[in-house]
This record gives structure tokens, sequence and C-alpha cells, in this order.
């Protein structure tokens, strides 16, 4: 039976038409999955029918025989209680100011529901995976890791019990086990009746969860029917062009550059949280490795085991409670002490490449603001020429300059980002899940980016990643993590080839 059906959608932003004849359903207790390249128009099918993206929308989009397109803003909050929404970056959707109890229980009453207790609002974060549910209640959204962030909006957008619930990668956050149980969840949800529209850049996981799938290209449907016909061959050519972008363990790959003497060490580090409870285990206890010029060294581990918070404690952009850091042999200063060289050395691009840049701000600005900090010695028109090449070296067009992060798509945004990060002329990049939001076709791309700075300007790489295909391709060494300690270390391709840790082996055997 259908629960919601989307027929002829359009949608104009800006005088330009975005979706052209957009078609799809959602039976009830089924999924319909939407893939395509960043800027395809998978998420504005989504959420133009709810009147949550911009634009002009026609067409029809009907859930349980109700009309959504020319609704007012009131009858379209209505209409939206029966559904439930996640979205792509769960740090700008989850309020900042508000603790995580605090807004599962405003979730649950969104359709006029009672306000839970604590042992529910628990209970509602246990189901979806949450470690240590009920202290994590209690928590602020940014003391969260990006897993468990996402995993909070999941549990948020299913708290009222929907009888739809549009996904827009949810599980781009999470590493391979965890993608699969999120899943899996979400798949129970429908065994209870209800529907899920799912948005995924990761096509094997889609293969293996929804029932339908729905390919979109410049905003048309470029091929739709059962998940089974399109994934196994002969594929539509459209299927064929996501398929190929697929990180794989066993991609042949090129020789590593070379690598030079010892830049980065880390001895003994451990990182307690000032407000953590008397006796509860450190963030991360005793934890060390070592790094070197021009090479790649991956943190690597599920959600929630560390990465994160070693890699922001080593690079003095977080709290270090024990242990210590030297850069080229020398003791790193803690980050209030540090210089402007010091500061420059280390450069991160983070996760969610929208919320890292300031919505206010062109992308001249934000590539040029470690400039402003980092070279006052430079003028307006040398910080200018500066910030063009720096465009230039990411491959972004100069015609981006003027436009805002609102305005650009992820893989623009994470092109800015990195454009931002190398204006200092560092020498180690922090990469932290740098391509885990963006589809696979633009993370393909930018991993060729990655490659051929490292080669080009000899940069050494600090890789925080939950995709061991990503940390093979761009790194020499392995860090294993697991609860805030290392497990495991040692060269990418011995490790995957004969893996000593349990944590390791999983990882593998995930995929």
């Amino acid at each position: 039976m259908t629960l919601y059906r989307v027929e002829g959608l359009s949608l104009t932003l800006g005088g330009e038409q975005r979706l052209r004849g957009v078609d799809f359903e959602v039976e009830r207790g089924g999924c319909t999955a939407l893939v395509g390249a960043s800027g395809s128009g998978k998420s504005l099918s989504c959420f133009a029918p709810f009147g949550l993206a911009p634009g002009s929308a026609g067409g029809s989009a009907r859930i349980g025989g109700d009309e959504l397109i020319g609704r007012t803003e009131a009858e379209l909050r209505r209409l939206r209680t029966r559904v439930g929404f996640v979205f792509q970056q769960p740090l700008t959707a989850l309020t900042p100011h508000l603790r995580i109890g605090a807004q599962l229980a405003e979730a649950a009453c969104a359709a006029g529901g009672a306000r839970p207790d604590r042992r529910a609002l628990s209970a509602m974060l246990d189901r979806v995976g949450v470690r240590d549910a009920e202290a994590k209640l209690d928590r602020w959204p940014h003391l969260l890791s990006g897993g468990e962030r996402q995993r909070v909006m999941i549990a948020c957008a299913t708290a009222h019990r929907p009888a739809l619930l549009v996904a827009d990668e949810p599980t781009s956050a999470l590493d391979a086990a965890l993608r699969d149980s999120i899943l899996a969840l979400l798949r129970g949800f429908c065994e209870q009746g209800m529907g899920l529209l799912l948005v995924s850049h990761d096509l094997p996981l889609v293969a293996r969860h929804a029932d339908r799938l729905v390919v979109l290209s410049e905003g048309r449907v470029a091929a739709c029917g059962a998940t089974d016909a399109l994934v196994t061959e002969p594929r539509p050519a459209a299927v064929a062009r996501l398929w190929s972008a697929v990180p794989r363990l066993d991609t042949p790959l090129d020789a590593r550059p070379e690598t030079g003497p010892p830049l980065l060490s880390a001895e003994g580090v451990t990182v307690r949280y000032p407000h953590s409870p008397r006796g509860s285990a450190p963030a991360i206890a005793d934890a060390g490795f070592e790094l070197c010029e021009g090479e790649g060294v991956a943190l690597v581990g599920a959600s929630g085991s560390g990465k994160s918070t070693l890699a922001r404690a080593v690079g003095r952009l977080g709290p270090i409670s024990g242990g210590m850091v030297r850069w080229r042999g020398v003791p790193l200063p803690p980050r209030a002490r540090m210089g402007r060289a010091e500061r420059a050395w280390m450069q991160p691009v983070f996760q969610d490449p929208v919320a890292s840049l300031d919505p206010r701000w062109t992308v001249a600005q934000s590539v040029a603001e470690p400039l402003r900090h980092l070279r006052p010695e430079l003028d307006g028109a040398a910080r200018a020429v500066r910030v063009a090449a720096m465009l230039d070296e990411v491959e972004l067009d100069p015609a981006l300059a003027g436009r805002r992060a609102a305005t650009l798509s992820g893989g623009q945004a994470q092109r800015v980002a990195i454009a931002r990060a190398l204006a200092a002329e560092p020498e180690l990049l922090l990469l932290d899940e740098a391509t885990s939001a963006l589809d696979m076709m633009v993370g393909a791309r930018l991993l060729d980016l990655f490659e051929r700075l490292q080669r080009r300007r000899k940069l050494a790489l600090l890789v925080i990643t939950h995709d061991l295909a990503i940390a093979r391709r761009l790194c020499h060494r392995l860090v294993v993590m697991e609860g805030g300690r290392v497990v495991e270390k040692g060269k990418t391709e011995r490790l995957i080839a004969d893996p000593v840790s349990p944590q390791l082996r999983h990882m593998i055997a995930a995929g």
C-alpha cells in the first residue's frame, strides 16, 4: 500500500529549475532510496514537498492521500507531524543550547504526545545504539562524537513514531558496522508499518537495505526500479557510475610518497573532561603514535572510539590532560602559548564542510581568514592573490569567491575548507572524516586531491576515519583505537592483511 507518492515534482530556485518531473513512491513498511551525485537533487526531492527547501515547488506529493504541494505553512506544519526528519549535518540540526534529553523530550511531544520520563528517554537513545545512554541525556550536542550526534538525530526523528521517516544521509558519520545496524534498526521500524525515504551516497549499504532505488541526475530521474534489478549486472549507466566510485580494500594503489624524518610524536596522551563523573574512565588513556614528514597516518576505529578526541588533543584543538606531544623533537606548548608559526604548522579540515565555514562570510573571506591571523604582514592585495592561488590549487572556479557557504554544494564547501587550511602553508593536515558527509563520487575526487597535495607539497596527513579503504589509500600506517585506547598500530598493508586486534578484524569484515 502506497504511503507517500510524488509525481511530476518540480522546483524552481533563483530562476533556475532544479527539479524536473521527479516521480517516486514509498510503500507503507517499505524503503525507497534516492541516490546520485552531489547536486543531483536528492535532498531537494526529499524536503521540497514539505516546505523545508527554498524555492517554488510544483507537481504533486501526497502523504496518506493528503496533498502537500500548494499548502500554507500552517497546513504543512500540521502534516509534518506525520513525518520524522533526519538531516545531513547533525551538529547544525541539533539545538546547541539544549541538552540531549531536553531535545528528545521536545521531539517526542511534537505530535501532541505526553512528555516521556527519563527512563523512556534513555531507552530511545539505547534503541539507536548510543553507549551509556543515561549519561548522554545530560550532554550538550558538541560533546558527542559525530556518530553519536547522528544517532541522537535518528532518536529525535522517531520519538513520536511517525508514519514516514525522511532520512537525509542518516549514517554518513558512522563506521561500516554501525551503518548496517542503524539501517537494520530503521528497517525494524518499517516492519511496524513506517515508510522510509532514504537519501544515501553509500550504494552498497542501499543495495542491502532498500526495496526501491531512484537514481537522480541533474534534477531528473535517471533510473528507477527494484533495488535488486538495478544493482546486479548489467547495471544502468547511472548506477554503474556511482558503483565505480565506491572505495574498496582490494583496489590497486600507486606507490606511496617517500617520507622524511619524524615530524610529530605523541606519548602517553590522556584526555579527561573536567565534568566527567568521579572515577569514570578518561576519554583517552595513555595513547601515542608518531608521524613523519610527508607521511599519512590514519586513526581508525568505531564511532566513539576516541579518534577525533585524540587528534584534537595532539593538534592543540581540544583539551589534553596528560602526556607529551613533540614537534620535530621539541615539546609543543599548550594552545594558549602557541605563536603564529606554531599555529600554522597543523591545519584542520573538519567533517561537516558547511558547518565549519562562517555563514556570514564569502568564500574569499573564509580562505583569507588564516592569513589575517597568521600572516599579518600581507596586505589586502597580497591576500587576494593568495586566495586566488588556493582556490586554483583545490580546483574551484574563481567565480565562487564571492559566494557564501550556504549556496555551495557539500563538495564545494569542503574544497573551500581545504583551501583555507592550505593558505597557512601547513606541514600537516588534520583530516577529520573529511569525506564522510559527501557522496562517493565527490569523495573520490577529494581523495584524488589529497593525494596530489600530499605529493606536490610533501604534506603529512593525520586522517581520522572509520573507512579502512580511505585509510589504505591515503596512509602509510594505521593506529587502531577502541574505548579511548590504542589497541594496534603498524604499516597499513600489513595490518589489513594480518590484523591482530578484534576491533580491526571486525572493521575488515564489515567492509
